[in-house]
């Protein structure tokens, strides 16, 4: 890395101090404008609940929402009840804008019968598992990624009734309480996994604990995060567990650089090099720490108490150091590569943006209530942000779905749809689809196939 750091010319230092020129936006191939206007114009345009039925119908996802019995769903037209609740929770809208007394499937009474018997934790991360796997067998996806980059980030929302799980932070909620919703999105643009955390605790006490309960997809091998995220600590048990943990750098000139040689000179890198670390602390804690990685994958110990346990009053604990030191190791080279490799620094930035999006998604979906959720207890959050979720990914694999198809479409009109412009291109869309005052819950006659494309230059004026 050394003997590349004179040639690169991102990196210079003034004052002795690291300084690493910002990213600026990476060239797109011929035609990509055009490409992404002629699929805006192509993706059909229809209602949420549209949406919902036909993923429900192409992919058999009601069959994983088992009565809380351990029995199959029997109960005509399931499938629409199930939709309904699922935009009730999603939306943020409640019953009212949903029922209809004159529609077996969408009164009151079956309404509920179906969120207490069928919409739980266990069968929204199954039904969640069958969208992620049937996405990731469409062809357009494997240029988006291959479900091995994650990150995870917080998404805030106020709760102004009383609940246990909430608490303050006057940044995000004024004066009232909110809690955090912490989730997994892959570089596949899907959801595995997420958290209903109170308040705004930090997200890293956390974040090991989402990971080690995916709902579906391969293990994240590189986990990204904003720089909230970053201590050392956290760094060590991440990579005791496999993970290359990818925080994002907000100032790289006052962060440290860890050694194990203290005779090795860095030449330029010097002065963030001072600091050492401890391989003997290391070596006296290394079973403990294997064991603690060990009950940490096996889910019998959360991440989020190990962790306030290993900084007891804010002060280290003898494991705790042993994980800190072996966190700078990890930290240190992910620094390293941050600093030498644009593709990496890329990489991090895509993925935060990718979550990013799905948040814009998420509040464009819960517009209900101003956004603010009603729950007055834990499983209620969790539930219906169990379906926000759901419904984010159903979004998801349907956008996929439908771009896809159109691809294929246009690389058969002659029109050069590259690889590499497909990488650029993005599920998480939203124009076309009419999230608002429309719940008819209808299905489309396609017969077997799919709606078709829409058609811009038929509309009128």
């Amino acid at each position: 890395m050394l003997d590349g750091l004179g040639a690169n010319t991102a990196v210079q230092f003034v004052g002795g101090r690291l300084q690493l020129e910002k990213l600026g936006a990476a060239e797109e191939p011929p035609l990509m404008k055009e490409l992404r206007s002629l699929l805006d114009d192509m993706l059909p345009r229809l209602d949420f609940p549209e949406l919902l039925l036909e993923v429900f119908d192409r992919t058999g996802l009601p069959a994983d929402f088992t009565h809380i019995s351990g029995a199959d769903p029997s109960m005509e037209d399931f499938g629409v009840s199930l939709a309904a609740l699922i935009v009730a929770e999603a939306c943020n809208v409640g019953l009212v804008p949903i029922e209809k007394p004159n529609v077996p499937a969408l009164t009151r009474a079956r309404l509920l019968q179906v969120d207490q018997g069928y919409l739980r934790g266990e069968t929204i991360a199954a039904a969640n598992a069958r969208l992620i796997a049937a996405q990731g067998e469409l062809d357009i996806v494997k240029c988006w990624g291959g479900g091995h980059i994650a990150s995870a980030d917080g998404l805030r929302f106020v709760v102004p009734v009383q609940n246990l799980h909430t608490g303050h932070n006057p940044i995000y909620f004024g004066r009232q309480r909110g809690a955090t919703w912490l989730n997994v999105v892959n570089d596949q643009v899907m959801g595995i996994g997420g958290l209903v955390v109170p308040g705004t605790l930090r997200d890293s006490l956390f974040i090991l604990d989402a990971i080690h309960n995916l709902d579906g997809g391969p293990k994240p091998e590189t986990v990204v995060t904003d720089t909230a995220s970053y201590s050392d600590i956290v760094s060590g048990l991440f990579a005791i567990c496999g993970y290359q943990f990818s925080p994002r750098i907000a100032d790289l000139a006052d962060t440290r650089l860890w050694r194990t040689n203290t005779r090795a000179v860095y030449g330029p890198l010097e002065h963030m090099s001072r600091h050492t670390v401890r391989l003997d602390k290391i070596r006296a804690h290394w079973g403990d720490m294997l064991r603690v990685a060990g009950s940490l994958t096996m889910g019998t110990v959360r991440a989020y108490d190990l962790i306030r346990m290993l900084s007891a009053d804010g002060r280290p604990t003898g494991l705790g150091e042993a994980f800190a030191h072996y966190g700078r190791i990890s930290k240190t080279l992910h620094l390293l590569q941050f600093i030498a490799d644009e593709g990496y620094r890329r990489m991090i930035g895509t993925q935060l943006n990718v979550q990013e999006a799905r948040h814009r998604l998420a509040r464009k979906i819960a517009f209900g209530n101003r956004g603010q959720l009603r729950q007055r207890y834990r499983e209620g959050l969790e539930d219906q942000l169990g379906s926000l979720g759901l419904a984010l990914n159903a979004v998801v694999w349907w956008n996929s779905l439908y771009l896809d198809a159109a691809v294929k479409q246009l690389r058969a009109d002659g029109f050069p749809v590259t690889d590499e412009m497909c990488a650029r291109l993005s599920p998480i869309q939203y124009d076309h689809i009419n999230f608002l005052g429309r719940y008819a819950f209808s299905r489309a006659d396609v017969a077997g196939g799919l709606r078709p494309f829409h058609d811009g230059a038929h509309e009128s004026t």
